[in-house]
């Protein structure tokens, strides 16, 4: 899960947790809403935490490597 999934699962958790004012039989949306907010949160800790690990920032430009063409091989010395 990346940082986008988890400020996803956050804002639907956050909606859930505080706008939806409906109730249904079985299923509390409250809680279900913070179970969101937690999870998301979790994963966005998770994500920053190994983020050195998985590439980070800068990992193409880092990888660059210049080669230099010397042009073909000398010859013997001419006489």
């Amino acid at each position: 899960m990346g940082i986008g999934v988890g400020i996803f699962l956050i804002a639907v958790g956050a909606i859930l947790a505080f706008a939806v004012h409906a109730t249904t039989s079985g299923v509390n949306l409250h809680t279900v809403g913070w179970i969101l907010i937690a999870v998301g949160a979790a994963g966005i800790l998770l994500s920053m935490l190994f983020w050195q690990s998985w590439a980070g920032p800068g990992y193409f430009t880092r990888r660059r490597t210049t080669y230099v063409d010397d042009g073909p091989p000398a010859g013997p010395p001419p006489y």
